[in-house]
């Protein structure tokens, strides 16, 4: 056990951040189930448009488990990489559901929109965009991305819902089994933290899982073994003559933007809650986990899944403990397990891992106090950023945003010359992306 521990530390660093190999396996575990959903929903998605939903699931796992395995190993840092749901929403619902175009040609717009993303990783242009960023953007980042995953939290529990008739938010009903199992789970996470008993997160998704089966929600499967599903009705289907055309290019830019400030987004306020953020809130070596979703959002359409990124689920592992690689490469073994254990897997429900996604939400808006709320030109930036991730449900979008709102209001306080050259030159992609999502 010494020789194996040693090879760990030696491998993922573990007593220079402070962990250990138990407590890197439980925040594995904790990821594990925080984004076992989207095993469920991105095939759902992607099925929309006429892809094989069997094929779309195995290639959701295997993007999971291979992203989080080379994450885990490559960077050393405690983030899963899976399919985004933004991507999948692009593919098979807007691309090929509502405007008929082939899920094929969908996956060569995707994949040319990976390759950009690789080209401007391998140049270093992406770590040149994040020493662009203003300091109050990167303060709220923590806020608008723990808002982003608190609300998905309250959304899968069931505790918010869309109100048809004014077309808003609105409390839903909290007599029905997902809010009551949410809220056992959620009483007990924060019992336990309050207590600084370790586990807090994992308990809560545990307890609501149970409390989930005499309400019905939690399904106990027959049997916990399936064979995986065959990739071949979706493998190798890219178009990329299709991709070649001035109509996808819309769709290129929004794949591209969704992924860029969405990975970007991630591994910084993720990063600054593990504590591995410098004084200037950037991540040191920040190129290793960009390279990593990078070659997940060029090479997952090869196999049918449109886009990979660093998932917000890692908060959860995060906020179990994890600080190194031996956190997701613990959530690939077991994403790899799901490929036989489906059933089992599936049998948490969704509204079990609500309460982990809002106290982890929760506790990650501390980070706007540091910003100056006397000085517009730093909060209305950062506010932005916050509302339009709440509005688009996309903190890629969000961040976008606040970059521009953050340009905007420099140049009408007379503060044009501080803003970074680059920073000029991003605004016009960024302006051309709130256009084309705006009449597109």
């Amino acid at each position: 056990m010494s020789r194996l521990h040693a090879f760990l530390d030696r491998r993922f660093a573990l007593d220079a951040r402070e962990t250990t190999v138990s407590r890197e396996m439980i925040a594995g575990l904790t990821s594990f189930l925080a984004a076992a959903y989207l095993i469920v929903v991105i095939p759902s998605l992607l099925s929309t448009g006429g892809m094989d939903r069997g094929a779309v699931t195995t290639a959701a796992i295997l993007v999971m488990a291979l992203g989080s395995l080379f994450m885990g190993v490559y960077a050393n840092l405690p983030f899963i990489v899976g399919p985004g749901i933004g991507g999948s929403v692009i593919l098979g619902v807007t691309l090929a559901h509502v405007e008929h175009v082939p899920f094929a040609t969908g996956l060569a717009i995707a994949m040319t929109s990976g390759l950009l993303f690789l080209v401007l990783t391998l140049t270093g242009a992406r770590e040149l965009v994040v020493r662009m960023i203003p300091p109050q953007i990167k303060l709220g980042l923590g806020a608008s991305i723990g808002l982003f995953i608190a609300m998905l939290g309250c959304r899968d529990a069931g505790m918010v819902a869309l109100n048809v008739k004014s077309n808003a938010l609105a409390l839903g009903d909290f007599s029905q089994p997902g809010p009551i199992v949410a809220l056992i789970g959620l009483a007990v996470a924060v019992a336990m933290q309050a207590r600084k008993i370790p586990g807090a997160v994992l308990a809560g998704i545990a307890v609501a899982a149970l409390a989930g089966v005499p309400l019905g929600l939690t399904h106990l499967p027959h049997s916990g073994l399936s064979l995986p599903h065959a990739l071949t009705p979706v493998a190798l289907h890219v178009d990329l003559m299709g991709a070649f055309s001035l109509a996808a290019l819309p769709y290129v830019f929004a794949f591209f933007a969704g992924e860029f400030f969405s990975t970007l987004g991630t591994t910084l306020a993720i990063g600054a809650k593990a504590g591995l953020t410098d004084a200037d809130g950037n991540l040191p070596g920040i190129e290793k986990p960009f390279l990593v979703d990078s070659l997940a959002a060029a090479l997952g359409p090869l196999i049918g899944i449109p886009a990979g990124t660093a998932l917000v689920e890692s908060a959860a592992g995060v906020e179990a403990g994890g600080r190194t690689g031996l956190t997701p490469v613990t959530a690939a073994i077991l994403f790899l397990c799901t490929l036989c254990l489906l059933p089992l897997a599936m049998a948490i429900p969704k509204q079990a891992t609500a309460p982990a996604l809002i106290l982890i939400g929760i506790s990650m808006l501390g980070t706007i106090r540091h910003l100056r709320s006397e000085d517009i030109t730093d909060l209305l930036p950062a506010l932005a950023m916050v509302l339009l991730t709440l509005i688009s449900n996309s903190f890629g979008t969000g961040i976008a945003g606040g970059l521009l709102v953050h340009v905007i209001v420099q140049v009408l306080a007379g503060k044009a010359r501080e803003i970074p050259v680059g920073l000029l030159i991003l605004s016009i992609p960024l302006g051309y992306y709130f256009y084309t999502a705006a009449t597109h």
